[in-house]
């Protein structure tokens, strides 16, 4: 299962396309309409929240000041305009970021990613089932608490991976992520770094942790 994020909007059109747009990348999606809902679903284990500020009954800022003191996954505001001051406020009542109307939709997916990434990288770690550990903070990995070496790109990939669970990542975007666009080389060289990263698990367990999504790329379901 990806991650599970929540997405307040009363724009029924925007909810649609969103919620759409995330689940086709794998997330687990739920929606809701005003702040009251907002309020009642973000009780739910989020990786993040995704908050309109104009809602029909409790404005998003005060939706985040009421919610915040309650869980800890990062809230990204979304709005048509804003000042500097509102800008301060949301941050000062526990926003983590502003995406403003109209916006890209690939754009709002790699800010969606990027935090949960930075969110995830502070957990001490993130342990499967049968003895598999990655621990983000230390850039290790094991099983069954013998360390399994990897090169920094495969470690790159196997960060990117195991964080967006569910998620199908094509060659190119797994290059981009982990070795930069203007990196040098050949995406094609992603393969080579993939068959290697389940050469090296394959020796402790015969558990697949990759999955090749034939003519599409790679997704993580360890």
């Amino acid at each position: 299962m990806g991650c599970r994020i929540l997405i307040v909007d009363d724009e029924t059109g925007i909810l649609q396309l969103l919620k759409d747009y995330f689940e086709i990348q794998g997330y687990e999606v739920l929606t809701a309409q005003n702040g009251k809902e907002a309020i009642d679903k973000s009780m739910e284990d989020l990786d993040l929240i995704l908050l309109d500020i104009n809602l029909p009954d409790i404005d998003g800022l005060h939706v985040c000041q009421e919610i915040r003191e309650k869980i800890q996954c990062p809230i990204l505001f979304l709005t048509a305009k804003i000042e500097e001051q509102d800008r301060i406020n949301g941050f000062l009542m526990g926003g983590d970021d502003y995406i403003l109307k109209p916006f890209s939709i690939e754009e709002l997916g790699a800010r969606v990613m990027a935090h949960i990434r930075r969110e995830k990288r502070h957990q001490p770690g993130k342990e499967s089932q049968k003895g598999f550990v990655i621990s983000y903070s230390q850039r290790s990995i094991f099983y069954d608490g013998t360390p399994i070496t990897f090169t920094k790109t495969e470690f790159n990939i196997l960060e990117l991976l195991s964080m967006n669970p569910g998620q199908i990542f094509s060659k190119e975007q797994i290059y981009e992520q982990v070795r930069g666009i203007d990196g040098t080389g050949d995406n094609t060289i992603i393969t080579e770094h993939i068959r290697r990263i389940r050469n090296k698990i394959s020796a402790y367990t015969d558990r697949e942790y990759i999955k090749t999504v034939w003519g599409v790329g790679y997704q993580w379901i360890g």
